[in-house]
This record gives structure tokens, C-alpha cells and sequence, in this order.
């Protein structure tokens, strides 16, 4: 036996990734990670601020909430109930729905403030996303690294610069606060317990308050598995059911809450018509869109380039579009499965992207699009995940210096910051945002019909039947395109042209509140029969329209029933504060019943809402007047001429005001400009005789 001592055996230490990171310290503060953190918010503040000038877009934004009568009143406990218990524009969403409401209260309905509100939400997401991956990893440069794309890529335009997405902004705050949570409850041990402690129960109310602000999150409970996988390390790389089981029984909470919420959102959205049936949409082409939809988001992140709003939904995709879709899908998938055997961030990583856009991938449709940007606020942070610890890892094996790399990500970060500029542009108004996809792609008939409407609501009417007509060319089985362009012709008084459109859309859509409203008004006024069962039967389906109760107003007045039409504009008034032309309608008809006092508080109300309304000075003006008000008439009627200075009616009871007030003057004056503009004005010219006779008025 040798006398030589052998040397032990060296063994190779390995450490877990999920392991390398900082022990848990609740409580601890570190100045270094706030600074960054503040520092981050600061610059995507700083990106989105030009928004704050941006007006509200026809997607949406007026229906949530310039039409809204709920939001429009700002903050009330009414609308706090209204929130909870109403499936509007066929979405619940009480906690979005309070947001709306509180920007009303704070900002009046000016989209400026919304503008600001939304940017400070993604501000604050970013940091939050930095501090919440830097908390779970230890590996606060890449933590940062993958914060600063999010808040940079312009894929994270769409769910900014557009106040109706606030619900995108305020549902990733709550998620990534449930992930936090998740995150210390886990790793402060609360789960070894077995019980539902009070860790449990704040980071449920959290993932609460989460799924009222937008159901996406429903999916989170599988992103918590996936967080147990990597990076705390509760499922082993081979793992087993019997590894699983345990971890999902203690969230079987969250996945109640989850499924509480698929069932609230599927009928609150399949009762408002916004969810396509079978027949429309084939199970086959659904499936083929989700996965080239997955294809493209791919594309988009890494190369952000022609984003749009919107993306109208092709029926279906060329199949070999299809085919190399699920070919890349699944290859990804089996080499991200693979991968995570040695390296688990693959895993999770990869599957968070997959999972989270399940619920608005396609297969259960809702609305006209294949896609969307604002789709991708949370999802993709997976795959830059993978990407952004993929390039670390290769840096840390080659021992590549860390300045370079650090240099080669700041200037990746200012190329996304710079595109993010150039895409937020484009969210100025509805016009530019339209005027852009159509750029991209003349073929884009929802682009068509957005431009439509709001070329008409700005008076340039020629341009928008044009662009009424080019959406109707691309789709013509469209009820939404059919009634508005309808609608538009009737504006035009061209009824005859317009009834066939409309008859047509509700052909299609039999319960179209909207295009009901549309044809009972173009029957009203080119005296077709009909007009008020269609009218009655808008709201039935919609009974806080105030849009159809004025019509219903006007309809009851030209067949003469001012009782009627009285109540119709008061409920129009209700249901929509800053409806001028109800409240004129409302004022005539009270001055013409000798309400004065109520007809000019009518009349404030209208250049309340509308300062430059044609008329509202002169009718105030007048029923000012009839209460010997000429001072305060004189002002009015002076307000009118300013806005009409050739209004020969004006200029009349601004003379005979004066004249009230002793000032003949400027009363003859007026009155000779009235015999000017009209020369046979017997009124005028008789009051002017009585001054020059020196008679007394």
C-alpha cells in the first residue's frame, strides 16, 4: 500500500440561476433601484408628453366617454353602481369605467388630462416592471434593460396615446402588482404553510382588482406556475404531475376568479353583439389567423415597423401563410421546451408570450380585427425576457466587456425611443391616425370608415361620402358602414339615395339600435311612414341614446305634439349634458309654452356646451328681451353678430334693445343695417320711422 495521501476530489459547484440573487428582505430599501427606477419613468414620461396635446379618437373614445352619460357626469356614487352593474359598449370593466369618470371630475371632458393620466400609468408600469423583475432575479442591469423596451418599443403606442385603452395601463398595474405580491409571498414562505394567509388574500385583491380594469389578466394564475418554474425555482427543470398538483390546489382561488371572469365577459360581450358567430367566422380560419397572429407580433417586436390601428381581419389567410405560420409556432415552441431543460427562462419566458394572448388571439372573436398592437402590453414582455437573458449569457460565457455592451444597449434603447416618437404622431386625431394606415394600406376599409366619420363630423362632407363609399367597396356586407353612410346622405337631404342603405344594414342586423335611429330620422323628415315605430323601436335596444330621443323630439313636433317633445329633449338633455342642439330644441319649445325663465336657463346651457352654436345668443337674446332684460339682451345680440355679423334679425333686436336703453344713435344705426341687409324688414322700418317722428317707443 502506497504511503502517498490521495488528493480529494474536486467537484464542480454549480449554481442554480433561480438561486442567484439577493436573500428576501421585506422592508429593505435600495436607493440605487429607486433611482433607476425614477430615472426610467422620468424618460418615458418625458417620450409620451406631446400626447397631452392629442385629441380624442372616433375608436372608441367618444363612446366610452364623450357620449357617455355616466362617465360624462364625472365621479357620483350612481356611476359608481352604474360601473358594476352595467355591460356598456359591451365590455365590464367597473374599475376603467371609475378612471373615465375621475378624469371627468378632475379634467372636465378636455382629453388633455386623460392624455397625461395614461402616460404617468405606463411610467409607472415600467418601473414597477424593473423593480419586480430585478426583485424576482437578482439581475437588476438585465431587469432594467427589459423594462426599458417595454416602456420604449412603439408597440406600446396603441395602448398610451388611446384614452379608451386606459384599461390595458390600468390592468398591467394591478398585474404586475399581483406578480409582485406572488413573488413575496412565495419566497417569504407563506405557501409552505399549506394555508391561505394574508399574503394570499392581498395578492387575490390585487389579481381583483386587475381583472375589473380589463379581463386579459385571466391567464395569470398559469404566469405564476411559470414564475415557480423560473426563476423561483419551485418546479424542478424534470418535473413531474405530482411536482404540479400541489402548486396548482393553492391557486385554485385565483383560477375561480379567473373563470368568474371568462363567464362575466363572455355573455356581457356576446349580449352586446360585439362577438362573432361561427358563421361569420369559420373555427378553421380563426385558428389560422391566431397562429400567423403570433407570427406577426414576433415580427413586429423585432421589427417595429408599419404599426397601424387598425389591423381589419382578412376572413381568411392564404394557406401557405398559414401553414409557415404554425411550422415557425411549433418549432418555437418545441425548441423553447427544449431549451428549458438546461436554461428556464426559455421556458417561461417563451410560454408567458404564448399563454397571455389567448384570450384575444382570435379563437374566440371579438370585433373586426386580426390583431392589435395594444394586444402585446404585457405578453411580450416574455420574449424579450428570453432575448435580453439569452444575450447576457452569451456576453457572460465569451467574457465580453460589459461598456460595450452596456453602450450597444442605451443605443438600441434610443432607436426604439426615436420610432416611438415618429408612431406617436400619428395618434394627433382620428384624421392622422387614419390617414396613416391608409398610407400603409389603401385596402384598409376600417381606416376608410374611421376617416368617414370624422370628415363628416367636421363638415368636410364630399370627402367623407368618398370614404363611405371606398369602405363600402371593401366591405359590403358592413351594417355599421351601411347605416352611417346612409345617415350621411340623409344629412345631405338625399333620403331617396339614403333609406336603401339603411333598410339594408337592418336587414343584416336586425337589432342595430344605431341604424333604427338613422332610418326612422330620414324617414321623419322627407315624410315617409315609419319613422316613429323605428325610433321607439332605437330606444327600446338603447334607452339612454340620447342622439334618438332628439330625433323622436323633432318627430313629435313637426306631427304636433309639444308635449311629447318636450319630455324626448328633456330625456335627451339627461342622458347627454352637452347636447346643444336638444338644449336650443328644449328652449324653443319652453319659450313658445311662456316658460321664459326655464327657456333661458335652455339657452346657457346650449353655449355651455357649444360656445359658438349657430343661434344660441340670438334665441337667449330674445327671451331676454321678452323679460325686459335689454342690457343683458343687448350683449347677446351683440354675441350673435359677432359670430353672423349679416343677420338682419340680429341687428333688428340689438337696435330696438338699444333704443330701450336710451341710446338712439346706435340704435338707428342697427336698425338702417337691418333695412340694408333686408330691405323689406316692415318692422325696422317702422321703428325707425317712430324714432325720426320723435315718438315715443
Amino acid at each position: 500500500m502506497s504511503g502517498k495521501v490521495q488528493e480529494p476530489t474536486l467537484m464542480k459547484i454549480v449554481i442554480p440561476e433561480t438561486t442567484a440573487r439577493p436573500a428576501f428582505a421585506p422592508g429593505r430599501i435600495d436607493f440605487r433601484a429607486a433611482s433607476a427606477a425614477l430615472l426610467l419613468a422620468g424618460i418615458t414620461l418625458a417620450l409620451y408628453w406631446p400626447s397631452r396635446g392629442f385629441q380624442f379618437i372616433n375608436y372608441d373614445d367618444f363612446q366610452y366617454i364623450v357620449t357617455n352619460p355616466n362617465v360624462r357626469s364625472g365621479l357620483t356614487w350612481p356611476g359608481v353602481e352604474w360601473a358594476f352593474t352595467s355591460g356598456y359598449a359591451a365590455n365590464w370593466h367597473p374599475l376603467t369605467w371609475l378612471s373615465h369618470m375621475l378624469d371627468v371630475s378632475c379634467f372636465g371632458l378636455s382629453p388633455g388630462g386623460p392624455h397625461v393620466i395614461n402616460a404617468l400609468l405606463h411610467a409607472a408600469n415600467a418601473s414597477l416592471l424593473f423593480l419586480l423583475l430585478r426583485d424576482l432575479t437578482g439581475r437588476p442591469m438585465r431587469s432594467l434593460f427589459v423594462a426599458g423596451v417595454f416602456a420604449l418599443h412603439p408597440l406600446r403606442v396603441e395602448s398610451v396615446a388611446w384614452i379608451a385603452e386606459r384599461k390595458d395601463l390600468l390592468s398591467a398595474l394591478f398585474g404586475l402588482l399581483t406578480l409582485w405580491s406572488y413573488g413575496r409571498q412565495v419566497r417569504s414562505g407563506a405557501f409552505s404553510t399549506g394555508r391561505f394567509g394574508p399574503w394570499s388574500g392581498f395578492t387575490l385583491v390585487l389579481f381583483g382588482l386587475g381583472l375589473m380594469s380589463k379581463p386579459m389578466l385571466v391567464t395569470l394564475p398559469f404566469v405564476f406556475l411559470l414564475l415557480d418554474h423560473w426563476p423561483l425555482g419551485r418546479i424542478p427543470r424534470a418535473w413531474s404531475l405530482a411536482d404540479l398538483r400541489p402548486l396548482v390546489v393553492e391557486k385554485a382561488p385565483f383560477f375561480a376568479l379567473s373563470f368568474l371572469c371568462c363567464l362575466i365577459t363572455y355573455f356581457v360581450q356576446r349580449s352586446g353583439g360585439a362577438v362573432q358567430s361561427l358563421t361569420d367566422l369559420s373555427l378553421v380560419d380563426r385558428c389560422g389567423n391566431a397562429f400567423v397572429a403570433y407570427a406577426r407580433y414576433l415580427g413586429k417586436l423585432l421589427w417595429p415597423m408599419d404599426l397601424l390601428m387598425p389591423y381589419p381581419h382578412p376572413g381568411h389567410w392564404p394557406r401557405v401563410t398559414v401553414i409557415s405560420a404554425v411550422v415557425l409556432m411549433i418549432a418555437l415552441c418545441a425548441g423553447a421546451w427544449r431549451a428549458g431543460c438546461r436554461w428556464p427562462v426559455a421556458r417561461t419566458g417563451w410560454f408567458w408570450f404564448v399563454g397571455m394572448l389567448v384570450p384575444v388571439i382570435g379563437l374566440v372573436q371579438v370585433g373586426d380585427q386580426s390583431l392589435a398592437d395594444r394586444y402585446t402590453y404585457l405578453p411580450l414582455i416574455g420574449p424579450v425576457l428570453v432575448l435580453v437573458w439569452a444575450a447576457g449569457a452569451i456576453g457572460d460565457r465569451l467574457r465580453l466587456p460589459q461598456r460595450p455592451a452596456a453602450a450597444a444597449a442605451l443605443i438600441l434603447l434610443v432607436a426604439l425611443a426615436g420610432l416611438t416618437g415618429l408612431q406617436l404622431r400619428h395618434w394627433r386625431n382620428s384624421e392622422t391616425l387614419a390617414r396613416h394606415a391608409l398610407a400603409a394600406n389603401p385596402e384598409n376599409w376600417m381606416a376608410h370608415f374611421s376617416l368617414a366619420r370624422h370628415l363628416g363630423a367636421t363638415g368636410r362632407i364630399q370627402e367623407a361620402l368618398d370614404h363611405y363609399r371606398s369602405a363600402l367597396a371593401l366591405r359590403p356586407g358592413s351594417a355599421e358602414v351601411l347605416s352611417a353612410f346612409g345617415n350621411a346622405l340623409a344629412e345631405q337631404e338625399q333620403y331617396a339615395q339614403s333609406i336603401p342603405y339603411l333598410e339594408k344594414a337592418l336587414r343584416l342586423k336586425p337589432d342595430f339600435a344605431e341604424a333604427h335611429s338613422n332610418l326612422g330620422s330620414a324617414l321623419a323628415n322627407s315624410g315617409g311612414a315609419g319613422a316613429a315605430e323605428h325610433l321607439i323601436e332605437a330606444l327600446r335596444l338603447v334607452p339612454s341614446d340620447a342622439l334618438s330621443h332628439y330625433r323622436l323630439g323633432n318627430y313629435w313636433v313637426r306631427v304636433g305634439k309639444p308635449a311629447e317633445a318636450l319630455g324626448e329633449y328633456r330625456l335627451a338633455v339627461k342622458f347627454n349634458a352637452g347636447f346643444a342642439e336638444a338644449w336650443n330644441n328644449l328652449g324653443v319649445m319652453l319659450f313658445n309654452q311662456g316658460r321664459t325663465d326655464e327657456s333661458i336657463a335652455s339657452f346657457q346651457e346650449v353655449l355651455r356646451a357649444d360656445p359658438d352654436y349657430k343661434g344660441a345668443h340670438f334665441n337667449l337674446a330674445n327671451a331676454l328681451a321678452h323679460r325686459g332684460e335689454w342690457e343683458r339682451a343687448a350683449v347677446e345680440y351683440a354675441g350673435e353678430l359677432r359670430a353672423a355679423p349679416g343677420l338682419a334679425e340680429a341687428h333688428f333686436g340689438l337696435g330696438r334693445a338699444l333704443l330701450h336703453l336710451g341710446r338712439r344713435a346706435d340704435s338707428v344705426k342697427e336698425l338702417k343695417e337691418t333695412l340694408r341687409l333686408n330691405a323689406e324688414h316692415a318692422a325696422a322700418a317702422d321703428l325707425l320711422r317712430s324714432i325720426d317722428s320723435g315718438a315715443p317707443r
